[in-house]
């Protein structure tokens, strides 16, 4: 598959690079990010999967979170997808939480949605072959993590393939979608009724049916917007707590939604995930 490079930047030692390629899973052309930090240059590193939430491309965190520094004091690769397929022949909606920025990570069973809507496995198929090609990444040693969409995103594509992800963390993750405005709007427009189809894209429902090795980190604001009709993360702590599913839920005082708050603590996600992944 062809990967042109768009641009590139030194950071902390390392690239920050940006690629586009033709997807012929998604029928449209798509864009990356990648950090690829000093110590690739040596060898290959572990790989650290960065979903972005609605409206964001991956831009937002690598312009925003200031991941650069401790990816790269950890040897860290992070690899920012985009969050959903994008063109003018790509369906959309004029909503901010549908269509065009908004793929939830899910792959669409209804139409106009699933021509192009299959982001999970855009993520977990057709990615992976192209970072193995064309970057030194360790893919024996894979981590995933999220903001809000985003953090729904890794903590379901965990559940559903822990093998892969063997380590995992989100801020301000819609954990309970099926219980959420939100997640409710996506899941009837992507995958129709309310259904057990649903469950697979739903980390408290995932939670109840399998429990993995990983020990999940979550860290969201009190000041939240969000908090209290889109995330309400009580249920996902409900049910971690009472299948025994390792999880450290992290409520910040004083943060939002926003990127303030992913900044102020992404260093200790990258943390968690450097330890989860050494060797």
């Amino acid at each position: 598959m062809t990967l042109t490079s768009i641009s590139s930047w030194q950071s902390f030692g390392g690239d920050l690079t940006v690629h586009e390629h033709t997807s012929d899973l998604l029928g449209c052309d798509m864009q990356f990010a990648v950090f690829t930090p000093p110590q690739a240059f040596y060898g290959p590193v572990p790989v650290l999967w960065y979903l972005s939430g609605l409206t964001c491309t991956w831009a937002n965190v690598m312009e925003k979170s200031g991941l650069q520094r401790a990816a790269a004091a950890h040897g860290m690769m992070i690899i920012a997808p985009d969050t959903s397929p994008r063109g003018a022949d790509v369906p959309d909606d004029e909503a901010y939480d549908l269509g065009h920025g908004a793929g939830f990570y899910l792959t669409a069973t209804q139409a106009p949605w699933s021509t192009h809507y299959r982001m999970d496995q855009y993520v977990t198929q057709e990615l992976p072959p192209l970072i193995s090609e064309h970057f030194e990444a360790d893919m024996s040693r894979q981590g995933v993590f999220g903001h809000s969409m985003g953090g729904h995103g890794a903590l379901t594509l965990h559940f559903n393939h822990p093998e892969r992800y063997k380590s995992v963390s989100a801020f301000s993750p819609i954990t309970s979608p099926s219980q959420v405005p939100w997640g409710r709007k996506a899941f009837e427009a992507y995958l129709g009724p309310m259904s057990v189809a649903w469950e697979r894209y739903d980390a408290t429902e995932r939670v109840k049916e399998r429990q993995t090795e990983a020990h999940i980190l979550i860290d969201t604001g009190d000041a939240d917007q969000f908090l209290d009709e889109q995330l309400r993360p009580q249920i996902f702590i409900e049910a971690c707590r009472k299948h025994g599913q390792k999880l450290t839920y992290r409520m910040q005082p004083g943060y939002d939604h926003s990127y303030y708050f992913v900044s102020s603590f992404i260093d200790e996600h990258i943390a968690h995930h450097a330890e989860a992944l050494k060797d």
